[in-house]
C-alpha cells in the first residue's frame, strides 16, 4: 500500500503536529499526514477495523491513539508509521487527550473519564494502564481539556453540565461542576496557565469562568488521608476491567464539603449571531498564547473571537455543510477545518485572510480513473458529476472540472497527456485542455443518449462512446468535433470499449453475449464478432495490441487472439473474487460469491499479468502465460462499510428480522429527526447508511512500478516504491561492500558499479555512481555490459525522485541513452516501464526548475525596469541641476 488519494476527511478530530507544518486528519479507517511546508500528503499504511472518530496525539509528537466507532484503540508510533500496541475500551469513545507532560492521557466514553498512564514514559508490559476513574455527569461526555502544568483537567457533557477533576489527589480540588448551560457542552478550554475556564454549548452560548484559586494554590492530600482513599478493593483482579482509583464527584455537594474549597463564579455569559434552528454551534477550538476562540457551526459559517472580551476578528462561510472539526496550529497562524458532509478539509491563515490548503475528495464514489502517459498524474471521475486531477507524487488534487451535469461514467487521457475525456450520463462526452483548464470540446449524440463507456485511440484522433440506451457506438473527430460515424449492430447495452494501441481496431463488449471489432480505417465495418456464453462486462488489450481479454458475467476471464478470432485461454475468478456478505442478505459469501463477477480489468505495463476486480474487497493479479492467481489484495479491513462479512451473524437476526434495518443513533451528531425503523428509502443525508465496499475501476501506472484502484474507500495505489527489497542480482562470494569501496579507491569505476549492481543495495549504488568523476561518466558509460544498462536506468529514475544533484544524474542518463540507444530500442517493449518511469521524474524536476527560471527571469526584468527607471531619474535631476547652475552664471554676469 502506498496511498490514498480522492478522499482527504470523513469525520473524526483533525489534530496538527507538534510543530504546527502538519496536519492529521482520519480518512475512514486510515489517517493521512499533510505537510503544509512541502506540499505533500501521506497516508499510513496502517488500519483500523472502523472508521477512526477521534485521534489523541502525545506532547512530544511521536505516538498517536487512534479510536474508532466500536471502540477499539491503536497506539501508533508516528516516527515509525507502526502499530505498537492494540487495546479495546469496549464502548464507544467521543474524546481523548494527552496531559501537556504527558505522562497520562484521559478518555471520554458513556457518562465516565478515564485517566491511563501514558505509554512510553517508562518500560511496562502493558501499554494502557488504568489509574482513575472519574464519575460525575448523568449523560455522556463530549470533551476534555488539561491545564498547562497537567495538574487538573475538565470533562464536558451532554448534561449541559462542565466537570473539574484533579489529576492527582488535592485537599482543596477533587471535583468541581459547573452548569449555567442550556443545551449540550461542545468544548471546554482552560485559560493559559490558570484554572479559569471558557464553556461553549450548542445553542451557541459562552460562559467564562473565574476560579479564586491559581494552579500554584492547589494544595496536596496529606499522606495518610491519601493512602486511605488509594486503597483498592482486594477482589479487584477477579474483575475483567480493573477500574482503579473510583473519584465520584457530587453535583450538590454539602456545605462543609465546600468549605475552604476551590470556587468557581461565572463572570461572563455570551451568545453567537444565532440565524434560525438549524445554525447549532458543532465544533469550536481555543489558541491559549492568542486568547483565539475559532467556532464552527452546523450551516458551514465560523467565527474567529477574541477572548475573554468576546471581539468578533471574523464571520465566514466554507460551504452550507456542518463543521465537523476544527484545529489551530502551535503558532496560532492556521486553522484547519474539516466538513464530513462533501469531505472537505481547509487550512486558513487568518491573519492574511488566505488559504494554505483547500482540497475536496468526491462527493459520491469514484467511478472511474485514468493514469497520463508519464505516470505523474491521475484523473478521477465520480458519480458526483466532477472530474478531478491528482498529482501522484503530492497526492493533491490540483483542478476540478465541473462542466459535466450527471455522473461521470468513464475517464482517460489522450496520448499526449494534456487532454482529459470524460463520458457522463448527461449524453456528452468532455474534452478538457490541461494546458489552460478549460472545456474545450463537447462531443454530442444525434438523439440524447446515456454514455456509458469512452475510447481515445493511439493517435488521440478518434474518440467514441458507448451508450446503455440505445445499444449504438458513436465515433467523433477530436480535431473537428464532428460526429463522423454511428456504429450499430449490438443488440444490447454497450459496456465496454477499447482501443487496439498499436492499431486502428477498437473492440467493444455488449449485454448481448458479443465483442464486436471494429476497423476504423476500413470503411467502419465490423471486422469481426467473437460470441461468449455469457453477458461481457469488460475488454482489454494487452499493451503490445496482441491478445484481448475479456471478462463476462458468468466470473470467467477469456484471452483471445484477435486477428484470428481464437480463443488462447480462460481463467475461472468467481472463487477468487471471494465476495462478502451483506447485512440484510440470508445467505453466507460464500454461496453469494456464485453469481459474481470481473467488473474491471487491466494489463501490466508489461503484459504478463492481469489485474482483475469487481464488487469485492478484493482485487485479483493473475499470470496470463499460466493462467494462475499470483496474488489477492484485500483493499479494505473497514467493518463500517456493508459487504465486508464473511458468514451470518445470528446475534442479529431476530423473530422480526435484522437489526441492521434499525436505524440506531441515525442523526446524533446533525440533530437529524430519526425516521421510521426499517425505512431504508427517502433522504439518504438524513440516514445512517453504510456503503458497499467495490472496486469500479483499476489501472496500471505506465511506469510499471505501481497501480491504482477507485473504491468505496477513496483512490487506493499500491506501489513497489514503499521499501527496500533485498535482490542480489549474479551474487558472487566475492562481492562484498568492502571489494566495492576497494575497486572505487582503486579507481575501477565500472568493476565498482556491476559489484555494486549484483549486490543490489541501493545506498551502495548511489555511493558508487555519486563517486565516479565527471569527466569519466563518459567512458565508464561506454564500458558498462548490455545486462546492467538497465539496471543502471532503473537507478536513475528512483534517484531522481530524491537526489538533489540533478545535473549530475542527468549527464549518466543522456550518455547511458546516446550510447545504448540502439540496442535498448530492440528491447523497448520489456524497457518501456523503465524509461517511462525515468520519463515522469525528469519532467517533474523540469516543470519545477523551469517555473523557477521563469520566476527569476521576471525578477531580474522587474530590478532592470527600476535601475534604468532610476538611472533615467538621476540624469534628469543632473541635467536639471547643471541648467540652474547655468542659468545662476548667466543672471551673475
Amino acid at each position: 500500500f502506498s496511498g490514498l488519494l480522492g478522499t482527504v476527511y470523513r469525520r473524526g478530530n483533525l489534530t496538527f503536529t507538534r510543530d504546527g507544518n502538519g496536519l492529521i486528519s482520519p480518512v475512514g479507517n486510515r489517517i493521512s499526514l499533510f505537510d503544509l511546508k512541502n506540499n505533500k500528503c501521506e497516508t499510513f499504511p496502517l488500519a483500523t477495523r472502523h472508521n477512526i472518530v477521534c485521534v489523541g496525539l502525545s506532547p512530544d509528537g511521536g505516538l498517536a491513539i487512534l479510536v474508532d466507532e466500536e471502540g477499539a484503540a491503536l497506539l501508533v508510533s508516528l516516527i515509525g508509521k507502526a502499530v505498537i500496541h492494540q487495546f479495546h475500551f469496549h464502548k464507544p469513545v467521543h474524546s481523548v487527550s494527552f496531559s501537556p507532560d504527558g505522562k497520562k492521557f484521559v478518555i471520554t466514553k458513556d457518562n465516565v473519564a478515564l485517566m491511563y498512564h501514558a505509554p512510553g514514559k517508562k518500560r511496562e508490559f502493558n501499554a494502557f494502564v488504568l489509574d482513575k476513574t472519574y464519575y460525575g455527569p448523568y449523560d455522556e461526555t463530549t470533551c476534555i481539556d488539561w491545564t498547562d502544568d497537567s495538574k487538573c483537567f475538565a470533562v464536558g457533557s451532554k448534561d449541559m453540565s462542565t466537570w473539574v477533576f484533579g489529576a492527582e489527589r488535592w485537599a482543596n480540588l477533587i471535583y468541581y461542576s459547573l452548569g449555567g448551560h442550556k443545551d449540550v457542552i461542545v468544548a471546554c478550554f482552560f485559560e493559559e496557565n490558570s484554572l479559569d475556564l471558557y464553556t461553549v454549548s450548542q445553542d451557541g452560548a459562552l460562559c467564562v469562568w473565574q476560579c479564586d484559586t491559581e494552579l500554584d494554590g492547589l494544595k496536596p492530600m496529606p499522606p495518610k488521608e491519601a493512602r486511605q482513599k488509594n486503597k483498592i478493593k482486594e477482589d479487584e483482579e477477579f474483575f475483567e476491567e480493573p477500574k482503579g482509583e473510583e473519584i465520584r464527584g457530587k453535583a450538590n455537594p454539602s456545605e462543609q464539603e465546600v468549605r475552604e474549597k476551590v470556587k468557581y463564579s461565572r463572570v461572563a455569559k455570551y451568545f453567537f449571531n444565532k440565524e434560525g434552528d438549524f445554525n447549532n454551534l458543532t465544533s469550536a477550538a481555543y489558541h491559549k498564547k492568542t486568547h483565539l476562540l475559532v467556532t464552527g457551526f452546523a450551516s458551514g459559517i465560523f467565527h474567529l473571537h477574541e477572548l475573554p472580551d468576546f471581539n468578533l476578528i471574523h464571520s465566514l462561510s466554507i460551504s452550507d455543510q456542518r463543521i465537523a472539526s476544527i484545529s489551530i496550529n502551535s503558532t496560532g497562524d492556521w486553522i484547519a477545518f474539516g466538513c464530513s458532509g462533501f469531505g472537505q478539509l481547509l487550512v486558513w491563515e487568518w491573519q492574511s485572510e488566505s488559504y494554505v490548503l483547500k482540497q475536496q475528495g468526491h462527493f459520491n464514489s469514484m467511478v472511474s480513473l485514468a493514469y497520463s502517459p508519464d505516470g505523474q498524474y491521475i484523473v478521477t471521475g465520480g458519480e458526483d458529476g466532477k472530474v478531478k486531477v491528482w498529482n501522484t507524487s503530492s497526492s493533491f488534487c490540483f483542478v476540478t472540472f465541473t462542466d459535466h451535469t450527471s455522473g461521470i461514467t468513464a475517464v482517460t487521457f489522450t496520448s499526449s497527456g494534456y487532454v482529459i475525456l470524460s463520458a457522463s450520463l448527461d449524453g456528452t462526452v468532455r474534452a478538457f485542455d490541461l494546458h489552460r483548464y478549460r472545456n474545450f470540446r463537447t462531443f454530442t449524440s444525434p438523439r440524447p443518449s446515456q454514455f456509458s463507456c469512452l475510447a481515445v485511440d493511439s493517435s488521440g484522433e478518434i474518440v467514441s462512446a458507448g451508450s446503455q440506451d440505445s445499444f449504438e457506438i458513436f465515433i467523433w473527430s477530436m480535431q473537428s468535433g464532428r460526429l463522423l460515424d454511428v456504429l450499430s449492430g449490438h443488440e444490447g447495452p454497450i459496456s465496454s470499449l477499447s482501443f487496439n494501441p498499436m492499431k486502428c481496431v477498437l473492440a467493444s463488449a455488449s449485454w448481448d453475449k458479443t465483442v464486436k471489432l471494429w476497423d476504423m480505417l476500413d470503411s467502419w465495418r465490423t471486422k469481426e464478432t467473437l460470441v461468449l456464453n455469457s453477458d461481457v462486462l469488460v475488454v482489454a488489450f494487452r499493451p503490445d495490441g496482441k491478445e484481448l481479454a475479456v471478462a463476462s458475467l458468468n466470473g470467467q476471464i477469456t484471452f483471445w487472439d484477435h486477428e484470428n478470432a481464437v480463443q488462447t485461454g480462460s481463467i475461472e475468478g468467481r472463487h477468487d473474487l471471494q465476495m462478502g456478505r451483506k447485512e440484510l442478505d440470508k445467505i453466507t459469501a460464500k454461496q453469494a460469491a456464485k453469481g459474481k463477477s470481473f467488473t474491471t480489468l487491466c494489463y501490466s505495463a508489461d503484459g504478463q499479468s492481469i489485474l482483475a476486480g469487481g464488487l469485492s474487497k478484493f482485487v485479483c493479479i493473475y499470470n496470463v502465460k499460466e493462467q494462475i492467481l499470483m496474488k489477492k489484495f484485500e483493499i479494505s479491513c473497514n467493518f463500517s462499510l456493508d459487504a465486508m462479512e464473511e458468514y451470518l451473524d445470528r446475534r442479529k437476526m431476530t423473530e422480526f428480522g435484522s437489526m441492521a434495518l434499525i436505524d440506531e443513533g441515525a442523526g446524533d451528531e446533525d440533530g437529524v429527526a430519526i425516521p421510521l425503523p426499517g425505512v431504508k428509502t427517502g433522504d439518504m443525508s438524513s440516514r445512517h447508511f453504510k456503503p458497499e465496499i467495490r472496486v469500479t475501476c483499476l489501472r496500471f501506472s505506465p511506469t510499471g512500478r505501481s497501480w491504482a484502484a477507485t473504491t468505496t474507500e477513496g483512490l487506493l495505489i499500491y506501489s513497489l516504491d514503499s521499501g527496500m527489497i533485498f535482490d542480489p542480482f549474479e551474487l558472487d562470494i566475492d562481492v562484498t561492500p568492502s571489494n566495492i569501496r576497494k575497486t572505487l579507491h582503486q579507481k575501477e569505476y565500472t568493476m565498482a558499479i556491476v559489484m555494486a549492481l549484483k549486490l543490489n543495495e541501493k545506498k551502495l549504488i548511489q555511493e558508487v555512481i555519486e563517486a565516479v568523476p565527471g569527466n569519466e561518466v563518459d567512458v565508464v558509460c561506454s564500458s558498462l555490459p548490455d545486462v546492467y544498462v538497465e539496471k543502471v536506468l532503473e537507478f536513475l529514475a528512483s534517484a531522481f525522485e530524491i537526489s538533489c544533484h540533478l545535473e549530475f544524474y542527468l549527464i549518466w542518463t543522456h550518455k547511458l541513452l546516446m550510447l545504448h540507444g540502439q540496442k535498448l530500442k530492440t528491447r523497448s517493449q520489456k524497457l518501456l516501464p523503465v524509461i517511462q518511469f525515468l520519463q515522469k521524474s525528469i519532467q517533474r524536476h523540469f516543470e519545477d526548475v523551469s517555473k523557477l527560471c521563469e520566476w527569476n527571469i521576471y525578477n531580474i526584468k522587474y530590478a532592470l525596469a527600476i535601475s534604468q527607471q532610476r538611472g533615467m531619474k538621476r540624469l534628469a535631476e543632473t541635467s536639471a541641476d547643471e541648467e540652474d547652475l547655468e542659468s545662476d552664471s548667466d543672471y551673475l554676469m
